[in-house]
């Protein structure tokens, strides 16, 4: 009998072992004319205190920017709703957040914002991944509030 074992593959996931139904895959990229570090604060801020919807309404967002710290909407008295938890922070190049996001039913989402600095620019790169029971509204309404949480971010980094 020997002491070393062959160790077992892992098992993979076939393309179609879920519908595409079930399947949300976002990628964005937007330049920010602001060097690196500002945009990173910036966009925690935005994630954060100063989180709103596309009409502008104030989101009451909270962002614990810590490994395991939480991403929630803080509604007062202990009421609200968690989005998820900081799976990796790298400052200032990458954020990872995991959880249900917005989603209140069986899904789950990781959600990968990098930041490279460029020339005379930084790009902020978001990926959103998420499996699960995705509601048709969520999937068409979650490219559009993207684009204006990514706007949001290069407006409060160029603005500083």
């Amino acid at each position: 009998m020997s002491d070393t074992q062959t160790p077992t593959p892992s098992p993979t996931l076939p393309a179609d072992c879920l519908p595409p139904e079930c399947l949300l895959d976002i990628q964005q990229t937007i330049e920010i004319k602001t060097d690196i570090g500002t945009a990173f604060k910036a966009m925690l801020a935005e994630l954060g205190p100063d989180n709103k919807m596309p009409d502008g309404t104030p989101m009451q967002m909270v962002l614990e920017a810590f490994p395991g710290g939480r991403w929630m909407r803080d509604l007062g008295d202990n009421d609200g709703h968690l989005w998820g938890h900081v799976q990796v922070i790298k400052a200032p190049t990458l954020l990872e957040i995991t959880g249900p996001m917005f989603m209140s039913y069986p899904a789950v989402s990781h959600i990968q914002f990098r930041l490279t600095e460029e020339a005379n620019h930084t790009l902020l790169s978001l990926r959103h991944q998420a499996m699960g029971l995705i509601q048709e509204d969520h999937r068409q309404g979650v490219t559009m509030g993207w684009a204006s949480k990514l706007q949001g971010v290069r407006d409060h980094a160029e603005s500083q």
